[in-house]
């Protein structure tokens, strides 16, 4: 049987290249090819039945774009796999789509053995990502926890560290010499600081940030 695939890319060149590597694989049949990201998201809506496997696009494209495409098929098509091939993988693009469930990522100057296997991975279940996709996104994460860890002082990791001990508010206090209505101000900073809502969000944080390493006992 058959892939249903449709390749979305504002630059012909490179769609007419995609679409002549594949032609040449029988397991893939391409449905569609188109330079508009906003119509593939409608062909999709109004054939919810033609069993689409995956979805190839680029990211930078006019008025709708492949983040735009990704999360709407995501939403909207859950079954659906997505690969984004594009020359865009800066620290942000990357991070969104993974955060949007995207199924895999190459650089358009991939090789197309890589392409194909890329594809392959992604119908076989599994998610496929460049190494220097994966680089980029390990980069964006360390850098996001440094500067989380850098804005928050000495004190606000003591009681962080603390609350995700179980410590009450007053052993908290008692713990660090400082009154109760202290320790109390300095949760909801955290609280706030950190973007959560409740403790089990800041034992999360705390865990993250090595708070509770056997060393820093």
């Amino acid at each position: 049987m058959k892939h249903k695939l449709i390749i979305v890319d504002d630059h012909k060149m490179f769609l007419d290249g995609l679409t002549s590597i594949l032609k040449d694989l029988p397991e893939y049949e391409i449905i569609l090819t188109s330079n508009d990201a906003k119509n593939v998201a409608k062909y999709l809506d109004i054939n919810p039945d033609e069993n689409i496997d995956l979805v190839i696009t680029d990211v930078n494209m006019p008025k709708f774009n492949g983040i735009e495409l990704n999360a709407h098929i995501k939403k909207r098509h859950p079954k659906i796999k997505t690969l984004v091939v594009s020359m865009l993988h800066d620290t942000a693009t990357v991070q969104k789509l993974t955060n949007d469930n995207v199924d895999g990522y190459v650089p358009k100057n991939a090789e197309k053995e890589e392409l194909v296997k890329a594809i392959e991975t992604i119908l076989s279940g599994e998610k496929y990502f460049s190494q220097s996709i994966k680089d980029t996104y390990l980069k964006s994460v360390f850098s996001n926890e440094k500067s989380l860890a850098e804005s928050l002082s000495k004190r606000e990791k003591e009681v962080l560290k603390l609350i995700a001990k179980e410590y009450t508010t007053q052993e908290i206090a008692d713990t660090l010499f400082l009154s109760k209505h202290t320790i109390e101000s300095y949760r909801k900073n955290l609280i706030s600081k950190l973007e959560v809502r409740n403790l089990a969000g800041l034992t999360k944080h705390a865990i993250k940030l090595g708070l509770l390493d056997e060393d820093q006992d």
